[in-house]
């Protein structure tokens, strides 16, 4: 009977993982066929203004729209694609990041059924976010990364996951999430900033001081310019709790610290449950929680960045003891439909454009989600929830 449920995992395995690089395969020939590198452009063209010492944040209308939004380190991280040609610079790039999502989840300590699962409920959103050539799925990597390190007990290396993330995006810094959980948390701070100095002063070998001190600061303007931008209900970002209700509403001057605020007490709340920390199922909870967190209360999310967001879904729906009742299951073939399909073809264009996306009602099934972990977090005894062991 072992070897008959064995050889069945395998073939669903074959199947599950060919699926994925499909998916990856179709993303590239897509992009390949219609030129449209846009989003690469941006990343490619950070090496060179490093190189050149040329603002990261500024708009470069001759090489590509838009402009700019990662750390300075991110320079650094797309050199190898950059120096290639475009269609191969693009393409490795593009399986680049879909491998290491894939790694990342293979990599959690769950068992193999479960991160097969994870994988196929992750899979069209993380086609969203590859179609678009974004760093959003090795982003959900790092931050799958960092737990997996620290409750593997390698905390100078989650150290090192932690201050990446940050450094690129800031969303990294989620990571610090998980500090509870290490059993060394003396090696962890002191990576941290070890890390913190080996990042800073990288970029500095292909520039000057003085330029990756002021590329900083540069950094922090962009970023708070946006997030005012953000706001304004005129972009394709704010697909988040505020925007949301500022969509909704039609008043683009609502704020967004209560929110902020508010997701924060949240979020810490089940952290007093310090008898909770050894068990499996919280730990789990968290992940999936953090996950989520950083996509439903960023003012910067875009359809594209909730490949995040996803995982965590997918993480919390995994884990459900089993049989799910009938709310779980509710919610997540609401998240489903409306969160990972609703960007696709397969969904009526229609209601797309005029509830959808004005409205930002990508986001509701998630932060239902979120409410509910929470709700489960400060609620359910652990200790007796034997879903999914770590191994």
């Amino acid at each position: 009977m072992h070897s008959f449920l064995t050889n069945i995992l395998f073939k669903k395995s074959i199947y599950i993982n060919s699926l994925w690089f499909i998916i990856t395969a179709f993303a590239i020939l897509k992009i390949l066929t219609s030129g449209n590198y846009n989003n690469y452009l941006i990343f490619k063209f950070t090496f060179y203004s490093l190189v050149n010492e040329r603002n990261f944040f500024l708009p470069q209308p001759e090489n590509f729209q838009h402009y700019n939004l990662y750390g300075p380190i991110f320079s650094v991280f797309i050199a190898p694609f950059a120096m290639l040609p475009n269609w191969l610079g693009h393409t490795l790039w593009t399986i680049f990041n879909s491998s290491v999502l894939f790694i990342a989840i293979k990599k959690l300590p769950l068992p193999p059924e479960a991160t097969l699962a994870i994988i196929l409920i992750a899979a069209h959103e993380n086609l969203t976010s590859i179609l678009s050539s974004q760093f959003n799925p090795s982003m959900t990597a790092i931050i799958l990364f960092t737990f997996s390190l620290i409750v593997k007990k390698k905390d100078f290396w989650a150290a090192f996951m932690i201050v990446l993330g940050t450094f690129i995006k800031l969303y990294g810094i989620v990571g610090l999430a998980f500090f509870f959980f290490s059993s060394d948390k003396k090696k962890l701070i002191l990576g941290l900033g070890f890390w913190s100095i080996i990042l800073f002063t990288l970029p500095m070998l292909f520039s000057s001081p003085d330029f990756i001190i002021q590329s900083y600061k540069d950094w922090y303007l962009a970023v708070s310019q946006k997030n005012i931008m953000n706001s304004t209900l005129i972009t394709d970002q704010d697909i988040c709790l505020m925007g949301m209700v500022r969509r909704i509403s039609g008043d683009h001057s609502i704020q967004n610290w209560p929110f902020i605020l508010g997701g924060l007490i949240l979020f810490i709340l089940p952290y007093f449950r310090v008898s909770q920390f050894k068990e499996n199922g919280f730990r789990l909870m968290l992940l999936a929680s953090t996950l989520i967190f950083t996509v439903i209360f960023s003012t910067s999310s875009e359809s594209p960045t909730y490949v995040i967001a996803f995982v965590g879904v997918a993480i919390w729906f995994i884990i459900q003891p089993s049989p799910k009742n009938k709310w779980i299951l509710c919610l997540f073939v609401f998240a489903f439909l409306l969160t990972s399909m609703s960007p696709s073809d397969l969904f009526p264009k229609f209601i797309r454009n005029e509830y959808i996306k004005p409205y930002s009602l990508k986001a509701l099934p998630c932060i239902l989600i979120w409410f509910t972990i929470i709700y489960q977090m400060l609620i359910y005894d652990f200790k007796n929830y034997k879903r999914y062991d770590i191994e």
